[in-house]
């Protein structure tokens, strides 16, 4: 398979496959989050927006030969009904840590570009928890890279799996401390925004909210 016309999440994954790297790696190499590849191992079927085929493109065509042949074979395989290779580096577990910043009245929310057709999503501010790395740590900084917003962990909300992504997600309770809110990641963000903690629903549909987050809310208010 020397051209992919249409590039989805499975075959995204395909090519990391064929390069051998890590999610991490792979979406350095690529320029993106690394939450982009983890929602293309979740959900193979997506298929990444316009700029993000380009990338993909991109980073086919500079591949080598022996990983050109590679991830021609296990395409090939995936047509097949076979399986890619078992023991990538991409199978390993996806840990994500979730912040829930507040300040004073308000809560911190970002707006993601999604890659599938449902459009722009609010959500919090997240970021992988990377092996050998706490959870808290990650929250901290994930918020920090993500919103120039400094915070420290005020209390940890619990965890579970995602009902979409099947993503481990951890949650945190957190205090603002210093930092204007700014869109810090162009690439996978339209914009961030300090909203009343009153009006979170209408920007994310409580039934989606973990509820562990509304009660904690509600006890600041």
């Amino acid at each position: 398979m020397d051209v992919i016309e249409v590039w989805s999440g499975r075959y995204a994954c395909l090519l990391q496959s064929a390069l051998r790297l890590t999610n991490e790696a792979f979406a350095g190499q690529l320029g993106i989050a690394v939450r982009t590849v983890a929602t293309w191992h979740a959900d193979p079927s997506v298929i990444p927006r316009e700029e993000m085929q380009q990338l993909l493109d991109a980073a086919h065509e500079k591949a080598s030969n022996a990983v050109r042949q590679r991830f021609a074979l296990l395409a090939a395989r995936e047509g097949d009904g076979g399986a890619p290779e078992p023991s990538t580096p991409a199978a390993q577990a996806l840990r994500v840590a979730i912040s829930i910043v507040v300040r004073q009245s308000d809560v911190l929310l970002v707006c993601r570009r999604d890659d599938d057709a449902s459009g722009i999503t609010w959500q919090f501010p997240a970021g992988v928890i990377k092996p050998g790395t706490k959870p808290e740590t990650a929250t901290v900084r994930e918020t920090l890279d993500e919103t120039g917003v400094h915070c420290a962990v005020r209390q940890s909300l619990g965890s579970r799996l995602h009902p979409v992504t099947g993503v481990l997600c951890e949650y945190f309770l957190c205090e603002y401390l210093a930092g204007e809110a700014t869109n810090s990641d162009a690439v996978e963000n339209v914009d961030v925004m300090w909203v009343p903690r009153n009006s979170l629903t209408r920007f994310i549909d409580a039934d989606t909210i973990f509820p562990p987050i509304l009660a904690a809310l509600e006890e600041q208010t």
